[in-house]
């Protein structure tokens, strides 16, 4: 059973799930109102990351994917992923070096 990774307006739920139906039903189940941002097949456990509990609140950024996009550039190397993603965003060292770890997957 794959896993998947979906990516609301307030969590990031990591589930196992038949396919995207199911792991939406999941979603639906644990926080109705929350909306789908993006959802991603994932080789790993279930894990559940609050974006709130984090203190990455951004409307009118994609912290994912710039976070991944920092990852990707620094070969998988974490302080200067940090780096990249401070001076591509202005978040502080505490927020982004949050961002960077909820990010980070094995591998990098």
């Amino acid at each position: 059973m794959p896993l998947f990774e979906v990516e609301t307006d307030a969590h990031i739920i990591i589930t196992w799930a038949a396919d995207e139906a199911a792991a939406t039903a999941v979603l639906r189940d644990a926080y109705p109102t929350d909306r789908v941002i993006r959802m991603t097949k994932r080789p790993r456990d279930s894990w559940v990351i609050s974006k709130g509990a984090l203190g990455l609140k951004s409307a009118t950024a994609d912290i994912c994917s710039t976070a991944r996009d920092c990852l990707s550039k620094a070969a998988g190397d974490k302080v200067h992923a940090i780096r990249l993603y401070m001076q591509a965003t202005g978040a502080d060292l505490d927020v982004a070096r949050k961002v960077i770890e909820s990010n980070m997957v094995m591998g990098w």
